[in-house]
Order: structure tokens, then sequence, then C-alpha cells
């Protein structure tokens, strides 16, 4: 009974994936930005969930990440012409944590302080100014495994869903980051 109903699902979301790629990649995204956020919340010790908080992460997922990804994939498909032989997964995988790691660890770090946590400017500035390298450094130790895998082996329209679940992670990790530094403010 419950494999049909996973079954049934799991069909509907490979056909709105197909006919409404974006909106789908979006949404996926959002939820699975809001289940990390969760799960950090839980984890970091937080006794009654925020959810202005979850909700601002969820936004980010659906209006940011979700679109980023859709449109940098089709990119990458179209500037290495779906070739997937090692040398080109090389390429892309060099070309994305040279360009979109970096941007999408900075843009996401500055949204968390200035949006989802409301602090000033200059306090977001000088936390990241802190921690970003350091968090940049982390992600060129794990992203580009997950980046060969998603160009070597995910078909086009996975490579999204795949990469926002491993970002539900990442987003973990990022999350927990932020809140260190503050709780050791307090």
């Amino acid at each position: 009974m419950m494999s049909e109903i996973v079954k049934q699902g799991w069909k509907k979301y490979l056909l709105e994936l197909q006919l409404h790629p974006l909106r789908t990649k979006a949404i996926t995204a959002g939820v699975l930005i809001g289940s990390s956020d969760l799960v950090a919340q839980k984890i970091s010790g937080v006794k009654k969930i925020q959810p202005r908080r979850l909700l601002l992460l969820m936004l980010y997922g659906f209006a940011y990440s979700g679109p980023f990804g859709h449109f940098l994939h089709k990119l990458m498909d179209a500037i290495f012409k779906g070739k997937k032989d090692n040398k080109t997964v090389a390429k892309k995988v060099l070309l994305e944590q040279l360009t979109s790691s970096p941007w999408n660890n900075l843009f996401f770090m500055m949204y968390y302080g200035l949006i989802v946590e409301g602090r000033s400017w200059g306090l977001v500035r000088k936390k990241v100014g802190k921690d970003y390298p350091s968090v940049q450094l982390t992600a060129w130790k794990f992203w580009p495994i997950i980046g060969w895998i998603n160009y070597q082996y995910m078909p086009l329209q996975f490579r999204v869903v795949f990469h926002s679940f491993v970002a539900s992670c990442w987003a973990i990790f990022l999350n927990l980051k932020a809140r260190s530094s503050l709780a050791k403010k307090a």
C-alpha cells in the first residue's frame, strides 16, 4: 500500500518535472531547504521552531536556488553540448566551482544575515568577511565530488533535484555555522 503511494507520487513528480521544470525545481528547492532548516533548528537546540526563519529560507530556495540551478545546468549543457566524457565533466566541475560556488555561498551568507536574521549591513559584512573563507574552502572540499556525480551520472532533468537535495544538507552546515558564531556573541 505505502509503496504504491510512493510510486504514484514519484510518477506525478516526474510528470510535473517534465511539464513544468522550472516551477517544479523551484518548489523542490524551497521544500528541501525548509526541511534542512527544521533539522538545523532542532540540532542547534532551538526549543520552538521559528516559522519566519523557516519561510524566509523556503523563499530563498523557491525564488533563488531552484531557478538558479535550473538555468545554470541548462547553460552548462549548452556550453559543453551535453558531453559526459571525463575531461568535459572535469571542466564543468571546475567552471562551477570557480563561478557559481563562491557566488552562491556568499549570497546565501548575505541573505541569511540581512534577511533571515535582520542584521545590519555592517554586522553582516564583518561576519561574512570572517566566515566566508572557511565556508568556501570547506565547499571546495565537498562540492567537486557532488558536481562530478551530478554531471557524470545524473540526467539533465534531475541535476537540480539532486543538487537541491545535497544543498539541503550543505545548508544545515551553513545554518549551524551562522548560528554558532551568533551563540558565541550571546
